[in-house]
């Protein structure tokens, strides 16, 4: 009989691990290919990962609440192939290459990577990626940067290669987040000490992460909306009996910025480096926050497609599975703009963090009545 390894797969664009939650299967078990083998959380989204083998689950290698790399080994399963016998070398080997070129610069490199990369297959240790100079590597080797953690560092150099000064800038973000990580705190009287969960840490490490990349300038504008409120007001009723569902105002903020990237595609890019990089297309996320308190960006795929009723379906459905845990990882990945509605919070306006690699987002605060000159042909009014 052979054995394959099973390694962790990719769960998503710039997710570079994943924390085991639960067998599903225990060892010694029968399973089919595809069949759901375990459950592995990750910072955007809680998923089932199906056996890329059938056969037996001859040993777990990873066990419930470890932290596992994408690529690292996860379980043995035995085949019932008799002609692929191989070394524990030979089997790491073979299923680190079955991942192809396309798969690696898509799910398991982070968007810092989008340059196109040679079309051999690549290993998974990425020790043959890019290359590192002695001083890079030297560097490396002083401060404990592993090579999974050296890949997710962005190069300014030429081909993308790491520079000293691109070192020296990442260890600067790396050194100012571990102290907070490591410091000991006590709670003092009745005060109640709450550790963060995975999800939350990795949101503020992404939030800070887009302020040290991207320079962050907000804009105010208001919007009169008197129009689109009346005509929503007027079918509202007659579209939750015909479709079943709510009709928020999301719908038509989305269609609305779908149409202004068509007239400002120079906004529906990603910078890398001092590359632009023009998206062809127009995905857009929107932000959900979560019955946690955490706030997970589903995105809404070629947005520019859909009417205001498709539009409207699909951002229900995103946001209901969003809060019932329920998301693909694909379905969080590939967004070219970004909206956050604060209104609903009762903001009248706020100032968002850029969702990386994207170069914008657009916060809509709530809508509100208030005095305003309106002009009519016989003069200025004070109107609502």
């Amino acid at each position: 009989m052979a054995t394959k390894e099973m390694i962790m797969p990719s769960m998503g664009e710039s997710i570079m691990e994943g924390t085991i939650l639960s067998w599903l299967k225990k060892e010694g078990d029968n399973i089919e290919q595809d069949e759901s083998v375990l459950e592995v959380a990750t910072d955007k989204v809680d998923t089932e990962v199906p056996a890329p083998y059938g056969g037996v689950l001859k040993k777990i290698l990873a066990k419930k609440g470890e932290v596992i790399g994408v690529g690292e080994p996860i379980a043995i399963i035995e085949t019932g192939d008799h002609h692929e016998e191989t070394t524990k070398g030979d089997e790491v080997k073979a299923a680190r290459e079955t991942v192809t070129l396309a798969s690696i610069q898509e799910k398991i490199l982070p968007p810092h990577f989008s340059e196109p990369l040679s079309p051999s297959p690549v290993n998974l240790d990425f020790s043959d990626e890019r290359f590192y100079s002695p001083l890079v590597k030297n560097i490396a080797r002083k401060e404990g940067i592993s090579k999974m953690e050296m890949a997710t560092i962005p190069g300014t150099g030429k081909d993308g290669r790491v520079t000293k000064q691109d070192m020296f800038h990442y260890l600067e973000g790396r050194s100012s987040r571990t102290p907070m990580a490591d410091a000991e705190v006590q709670a003092e009287g009745e005060d109640e000490i709450v550790v963060m969960d995975r999800m939350r840490t990795m949101i503020a490490e992404r939030m800070l992460e887009s302020q040290k990349t991207s320079a962050h300038v907000t804009s105010f504008m208001e919007a009169d909306l008197t129009n689109l409120v009346l005509w929503r007001n007027r079918i509202l009723e007659k579209y939750m009996e015909k479709e079943g569902e709510k009709l928020t105002f999301t719908p038509f903020f989305v269609q609305a910025v779908a149409k202004a990237i068509k007239d400002f595609p120079n906004i529906n890019v990603s910078v890398v480096g001092n590359k632009i990089i023009k998206k062809k297309d127009i995905n857009i996320g929107v932000a959900v926050a979560l019955p946690s308190g955490n706030l997970i960006v589903p995105v809404i795929k070629n947005a520019d497609q859909l009417n205001w009723v498709g539009l409207s379906k699909k951002i229900n459905d995103l946001a209901a599975r969003a809060r019932s845990n329920k998301l693909a990882p694909d379905e969080l990945q590939g967004g070219t703009y970004s909206l956050s509605n604060i209104g609903s919070f009762g903001n009248l306006m706020g100032t968002p963090i850029i969702h990386q690699p994207q170069v914008a987002i657009l916060a809509v605060g709530a809508i509100t009545k208030k005095p305003a000159v309106v002009e009519t042909p016989t003069g200025d009014v004070i109107a609502i």
